[in-house]
């Protein structure tokens, strides 16, 4: 039987209902996080072990020709980290910079380094990479080892002039002039590293910039974005929809993303009704997936998911989040980029 992660609006779907109390657990020092605490103490020890073998020169980290600004966080379970990157290149290419994204590919059925190119199939690419390359038009290239897709990304692209790393704050491998670590409204959580808390890393540490991608940040410091729906809904033919013409009329929501409740409450903001929700796990690649045939209403869904989404549900509206950071990060990022000797983006 295909995975539908069914829900009514309100609840939580079966299959997403493990992870949210995981998610409402990484919020709490409580019992279920104090049960995993001990094993949070041996994924700290590993992390400190691992980046210890980096600076001891056992694992290599290597560098590349051009400037390098990761984009990431040190919290799981999905901070927009994507958005950024988008804003990022966005921002660059309107300096008039060549820019080239780099990524792992999360969740795709192949592990080589390979192009995204337009007709990509976002299972073979990733969803994060196919959304960033028709978002953007940069030249993107995934690997499973990131400077390996930024070498490969060089010589097919030589004129790049700055590279984005999509994810890989973590990834010790490629090293990085830029670090911009992204945050939303959950913060640190309860401070604990994993699986007793969020942290991938202990926080705080030493990053350029700190982005907060929610609309409350949970502490002061960094750099704050708005978020909103875009008032159109886009069909796999480029076709758009105002949200507006669907308000009051029962619609489908689908969200295969870290947070789903976050796209449906967005949703309802705007003066949806949603008949139904539909939660999968991240990254799902909609293989075998049925659109639900019970009730013929309109289907939304991420554009993340719509990369994949639209080879099964090719009536299926994506709808697009613009995310804007605030003027004084784009102008932090400039700075830093500007100042980095024998910088070909000064």
């Amino acid at each position: 039987m295909p995975l539908q992660g069914r829900s009514t609006p309100g609840n939580s779907s079966a299959t997403g209902a493990p992870a949210s109390r995981l998610l409402r657990a990484w919020l709490h020092r409580g019992p279920l996080a104090c049960l995993l605490w001990p094993l949070s103490l041996l994924y700290a020890a590993l992390f400190a072990l691992r980046r210890w073998l980096y600076r001891q020169g056992w694992l290599q980290t290597d560098r590349v020709s051009v400037p390098v600004i990761v984009v990431g966080n040190v919290i799981a379970g999905g901070a927009g980290k994507t958005p950024v990157v988008m804003a990022v290149v966005r921002h660059l290419q309107a300096r008039g910079l060549r820019v080239g994204v780099v990524s792992r590919g999360y969740g795709r059925r192949t592990d080589d380094c390979r192009e995204v190119e337009d007709e990509s199939d976002a299972r073979d690419v990733g969803d994060e990479p196919a959304l960033i390359r028709r978002a953007t038009s940069a030249p993107v290239f995934v690997a499973r080892r990131r400077i390996e897709a930024a070498r490969a990304l060089l010589a097919r692209h030589p004129a790049t002039q700055v590279i984005v790393s999509d994810d890989g704050l973590q990834h010790l491998a490629l090293a990085r002039d830029l670090e911009i670590c992204v945050f939303d409204d959950r913060g640190v959580g309860n401070g604990w590293r994993l699986p007793a808390g969020p942290l991938r890393e202990r926080w705080p540490r030493p990053c350029d910039l700190v982005l907060h991608s929610g609309e409350h940040p949970a502490f002061g410091d960094g750099y704050t974005a708005t978020r909103a729906l875009a008032p159109d809904a886009v069909a796999s033919d480029g076709k758009r929809t105002p949200l507006d013409a669907l308000a009051g009329k029962p619609v489908i929501a689908l969200a295969a993303i870290a947070r789903p409740e976050a796209f449906f409450d967005m949703l309802r903001a705007r003066g949806l009704t949603l008949a139904e929700t539909i939660a999968l796990p991240d990254h799902f690649d909609f293989e075998g997936w049925q659109r639900p045939s019970d009730r013929d209403f309109p289907l939304l869904c991420t554009e993340k998911d719509a990369v994949k989404l639209w080879r099964q549900a090719p009536d299926a509206l994506a709808v697009p989040l613009h995310f804007v950071p605030e003027p004084q990060f784009f102008a932090a990022l400039d700075a830093k980029l500007s100042s980095l000797d024998g910088s070909q983006a000064a």
